[in-house]
């Protein structure tokens, strides 16, 4: 099921992608193209969420797959390194919202100031390079104003959903008792909501509990702690 809902999310970022490039116009009277801006920014997230489960093993039963279809989703996603993402997620789960958390914000609290040192931390050289390379690829061959409006722009919202319902949110101070072990906080169930905001990892407590449960499962934890209170 895990290597199943891998490939439909890449298939349906990938074709969606080809289909905006293709036939959508960039039309700021449009709806139309306001919805495929957010749906490809929305599929950008589902890339990342499902590196993301491949970090944890949670795409496939090998570590070899899962090893594959982390280094495709977070490449596809903006070029970026599974090495570096892996190391530095792990070192998250090990010190959550505190010193030694790469992701987390020693500093301030402020959300830009948050995201703009967050981003920093997976930046690279060889990303941007990998970027503008492929930016001029597509350049040949559809509009350049599609390729900011679909291929780039997306990317960008995809990425402030992530750190917004995936880290700034569940992380941000004060930490209560009820956080605890995990620094991590979970929103509300509302499960229509929990996956559309962010593919069910706003239920982040329950994520920090149990690393292994791919997203797709995360409402049943959260079902489960709900249950307990």
């Amino acid at each position: 099921m895990g290597i199943f809902i891998a490939i439909l999310i890449i298939s349906a970022w990938g074709g969606h992608l080809y289909y905006v490039l293709s036939f959508a116009e960039v039309n700021f009277a449009s709806p139309f193209f306001y919805f495929h801006l957010l749906l490809q920014g929305y599929l950008y997230t589902g890339l990342f969420i499902t590196g993301h489960d491949a970090m944890h093993g949670a795409v496939s039963g090998s570590k070899k797959v899962n090893s594959v279809i982390g280094y495709i989703t977070t490449f596809l996603f903006a070029g970026l390194s599974y090495k570096m993402l892996l190391k530095n997620h792990w070192e998250h789960h090990r010190h959550p919202g505190e010193e030694g958390d790469p992701d987390f914000s020693m500093k301030s609290q402020n959300f830009w100031v948050w995201w703009f040192t967050f981003m920093k931390h997976y930046a690279t050289v060889a990303q941007f390079i990998i970027m503008a390379a492929l930016f001029n690829l597509l350049k040949l061959r559809f509009p350049e104003i599609s390729v900011w409006f679909f291929w780039v722009i997306p990317a960008f919202l995809g990425s402030l959903q992530l750190f917004y319902f995936g880290t700034y949110r569940p992380h941000m101070l004060p930490h209560t008792a009820g956080m605890e072990p995990h620094r991590s906080r979970s929103q509300k169930k509302n499960h229509l909501w929990a996956m559309l905001s962010c593919y069910f990892f706003g239920y982040h407590h329950e994520h920090h509990e149990s690393p292994k449960t791919p997203w797709w499962r995360l409402y049943k934890l959260k079902e489960q702690n709900a249950g307990l209170h």
